[in-house]
């Protein structure tokens, strides 16, 4: 087997039998290894300070959580879910994209990961699109996992995501509550479901690979040709980042 990339994930904060955790669920890491050739690193949400790791990795993955990005990171003036914030998250992953950004390193953003790419480039979110009149309840809703990560409904691809993937139309699983109203300056659709709801988004002009995508393609990655040929995307993109630094 060919050298291993390092590819960063940024940590939740979590409070587990009284203690402050710091964690994120296995299915990314093991995403990495099996279909991007790649080493998962968590990375802690402590700030800014984060960003002195970027010297050392070969990529970053933005992930999901069932958190959501502060209102007030977007300039918001009311919250429809305070129950349901990181702070620390937020402030650590936000500087790390733009920080990715200009480095060139290659990113790859995921449900929560999209809605923070968004954010961090100065777009805005709707924070229950099953509210907003003529679009459907992205949730998961109950039941196993299994059933959670079930196909859900069609998304529509473009650009360079449909190359990529290989097909213009593609089944996906459906987990979020929050999504993108306002698209940030410099981001390109990629994606999207029958209702509009944006699903993907790319990074134009980015210098690597600058991807996100709404659905949660880490789930049973190796199952599914689409959700493979994005992690191998990934993976490929990190590797010549890896021989070039």
């Amino acid at each position: 087997m060919s050298q291993m990339s390092v590819v960063g994930i940024p940590a939740c904060t979590k409070l587990m039998d009284n203690y402050i955790q710091h964690a994120t669920p296995a299915r990314y890491g093991a995403a990495l290894m099996s279909a991007s050739n790649a080493i998962p690193v968590l990375i802690p949400p402590e700030g800014h300070e984060m960003l002195a790791l970027l010297d050392r990795l070969d990529g970053l993955m933005f992930n999901g959580s069932p958190s959501n990005v502060a209102p007030m990171r977007y300039g918001a003036d009311f919250d429809a879910t305070p129950d349901f914030h990181d702070p620390e998250r937020d402030a650590t992953t936000l500087p790390l994209i733009r920080a990715a950004l200009e480095r060139g390193m290659p990113i790859i953003c995921i449900c929560r990961g999209l809605q923070e790419l968004n954010v961090a480039l100065g777009g805005t979110l709707y924070q229950e699109v099953h509210k907003v009149p003529g679009r459907m309840d992205h949730r998961a809703g109950e039941g196993t996992r299994e059933q959670l990560f079930a196909i859900k409904h069609s998304v529509t691809l473009s650009g360079q995501l449909a190359d990529i993937i290989g097909a213009t139309e593609i089944r996906v699983n459906s987990l979020h509550g929050q999504g993108i109203d306002q698209l940030a300056p410099g981001l390109v659709v990629e994606a999207t479901a029958p209702d509009g709801t944006i699903e993907a988004v790319r990074v134009a002009g980015a210098k690597s690979f600058a991807m996100a995508v709404q659905w949660h393609p880490e789930w049973e990655v190796t199952h599914f040709e689409d959700r493979k040929r994005l992690f191998n995307a990934f993976g490929a993109a990190c590797a010549t980042y890896r021989q070039a630094r």
